[in-house]
């Protein structure tokens, strides 16, 4: 594996005219002169692939691609009208044209016939990809700070491969495998987990503590003795709420120029939740963490990778991204670890259960040696009720509400909980079981939402077929409507008119949520429904705890809130597994792991679903606190 590029010249005719080889991560970039090799040598490609069991592109050579302007007149005449091309961009670095449509299959044909043919014609390797059905300007940015990076993200991404598939270390030592909590060791928040053997370092999630405002609680302990960043070789993603991605880039700030892999939902997710704290922070006054540049750090960085792709990702991890069913594009990380002497699941955040949005997690893995499992709701007493009932219980307290003409208003996380009641909502008023009123949906929920119209492929079946359909897609009805700014939500305040809310935060810890709950809270019409889990230390905890009398400080000055709005709480609605969910999941795993490390619940939880698990399985468990390691092999 030292050399694995000279393995692959080897296998080569020389009618290949290789000008030049890269590395796209652990991904093999073989470039050609040769037009017939490039269009007519896919078998020889095929047949190199099976022998070294590594994936490996051919490209052509930039100086065979046609002339840029003359290659998009010609990739538009060759789309059919009913694709409706409305970008077409280029990236002469690596002699790829992503073509973006609101067909793409009309733009690859039948058997992928245009996409042959666009290739055939202007000797680009073509990409397509889907227009947004709304439009979302993260998406825009993001693409945009990658093909600035053109140049950059080639020379980094050949690093990162020359990492992976450099010489194994010669020290003469015991191959080890631990796991050591950094954060979400028997509570909720800072998740951050170091995973290290002798060859390698590597951190899954990196976030902040969402309940608490500042101070050494809120971070996760990278002063821990076995954590440098200088050693750290890659980052592991799960998905995109700031319990797990708030960090991230703070690590750009202090220096790390390492990977990060995410899925393209979670990349595109995690940078707008990023912006969106810098915002939130700004209008506190408070000094951020970061600032726009390492967070732009972090997307030139990310490596995005599909479910079930696998990839290497140091010289002794190979790992693979599942379906966890938590939110759009959350993933379970399932790591080979030294050729397979031992593999590794981390779920993070999971939802073993089919919801309005996503298809419930993946249970089926090549082997399992060791879990690392979630335990939000993890004790006996978390177990959820039917999703049924809690929309049933959600459209009662609207409409009880709308004939007190009140407002109900409901906190949600910007990803998951927030897409799953717009579609509650909307379904609930197309049947008539609401009568229509108008939602509002924050901003930042309004962007994440159109993000999931760019990403169909991730939601269940019966969504992406809804989304394919512009007249039946759920996200484009009329009774949406999306606020910008203050003075609109000030608007919304002033209206007497009865609707229903959707803003972040879902703890009610900052942003618009907490703006109109200080409004609405001393009016007896309206209501305050809790959807999300609510932190230890959150204000949302706090209510919902029994606190009716809250004081809030603007500006140095001090003034009482008491709190005479209905306040309702509906946990079923959650992204997070039950506890019958959790044992279920652990049940039907295939195969069952031999050990399990409970992780991300209130200490009391970790130990009861623990308990649970080895009575139930007969498996190993344990429960880590912050700062312990366990040792894996």
């Amino acid at each position: 594996m030292a050399d694995i590029i000279a393995e692959i010249l080897k296998e080569l005719p020389s009618e290949a005219k290789v000008s030049d080889t890269y590395f796209e991560g652990a991904n093999i970039i073989i470039y050609t002169t040769s037009k017939d090799f490039f269009l007519n040598k896919g078998d020889t490609i095929r047949k190199v692939v099976q022998k070294v069991k590594k994936r490996i592109e051919l490209r052509p050579d930039p100086s065979l691609c046609m002339e840029i302007e003359k290659a998009e007149k010609e990739i538009k005449k060759l789309a059919p009208k009913d694709a409706v091309v409305t970008n077409v961009i280029f990236d002469p670095q690596r002699s790829i044209v992503m073509i973006e449509a609101e067909k793409p299959g009309s733009v690859i044909g039948k058997q992928g016939e245009i996409l042959r043919e666009i290739k055939e014609k202007t000797l680009w390797v073509p990409v397509v990809i889907r227009t947004p059905i709304i439009k979302s300007q993260i998406i825009e940015n993001i693409r945009s700070v990658l093909y600035q990076n053109n140049d950059y993200r080639k020379k980094f991404l050949n690093k990162v491969g020359h990492s992976i598939y450099g010489a194994k270390s010669d020290k003469k030592k015991e191959d080890w495998i631990r796991v050591s909590m950094l954060g979400a060791g028997r509570q909720v928040g800072r998740s951050c987990i170091l995973l290290q053997t002798n060859e390698s370092n590597v951190l899954l999630d990196c976030g902040i503590n969402p309940g608490i405002d500042a101070g050494p609680g809120s971070y996760p302990l990278l002063d821990a003795p076995e954590f440098k960043l200088s050693d750290l070789d890659a980052v592991i993603l799960s998905h995109a709420h700031m319990d797990h991605c708030g960090f991230i880039p703070f690590l750009y700030k202090m220096g790390f120029r390492g990977p990060v892999y995410a899925t393209k939902p979670t990349r595109d997710i995690s940078a707008l939740s990023s912006l969106d704290a810098i915002g939130v922070s700004f209008k506190q006054a408070k000094k951020n963490l970061f600032e726009i540049q390492d967070v732009k750090e972090m997307v030139k960085h990310t490596i995005t990778l599909d479910w079930e792709e696998v990839t290497d990702i140091t010289p002794d991890i190979r790992m693979t991204f599942y379906n966890s069913g938590h939110i759009l594009g959350s993933s379970m990380t399932h790591l080979n670890i030294g050729n397979g002497a031992h593999n590794f699941l981390y779920t993070a955040d999971m939802k073993y259960l089919d919801t309005r949005v996503l298809n419930k997690a993946h249970t089926k893995f090549p082997r399992l040696e060791t879990l690392m499992i979630e335990s939000t709701y993890g004790n006996k007493e978390s177990v959820l009720g039917s999703r049924e009932q809690a929309e049933e219980d959600l459209v009662k307290i609207i409409e009880d509400t709308r004939k007190n003409k009140g407002k109900t208003l409901i906190p949600v996380l910007g990803v998951g909980r927030a897409q799953e009641l717009l579609l509650v909502l909307e379904a609930a008023m197309r049947e008539g079981k609401i009568k229509k009123m108008p939602i509002y949906v924050q901003g930042m929920v309004w962007d994440i939402t159109a993000i999931h119209t760019a990403y169909p492929d991730f939601l269940n079946k019966d969504l992406r077929r809804m989304i394919y359909h512009k007249d039946e897609n759920p996200f484009l009805s009329d009774v949406f409507k999306k606020v910008g700014s203050r003075k609109e939500q000030e608007k919304i305040m002033e209206n007497e008119e009865p609707c229903i809310i959707l803003a972040t935060a879902g703890m009610l810890n900052a942003g618009a949520s907490l703006e109109y709950f200080k409004k609405m809270a001393g009016n007896a019409r309206n209501s305050l429904v809790m959807v999300t889990y609510q932190g230890q230390g959150t204000l949302g905890r706090r209510i919902q705890d029994g606190e009716r009398k809250i004081i809030f400080t603007d500006e140095g000055r001090a003034s009482e809130v008491e709190i005479k709005m209905g306040i309702h709480s509906i946990t079923d609605f959650t992204g997070h597994a039950g506890r019958n969910e959790l044992m279920n999941f652990v049940k039907d795993l295939s195969p069952r792991p031999k050990k399990v490390i409970v992780q991300h619940g209130e200490s009391s939880r970790c130990l009861d679903l623990a308990s649970s698990m080895h009575k139930s399985y007969r498996l190993e468990t344990t429960c880590p606190k912050n700062l312990e390691n366990v040792r894996l092999r």
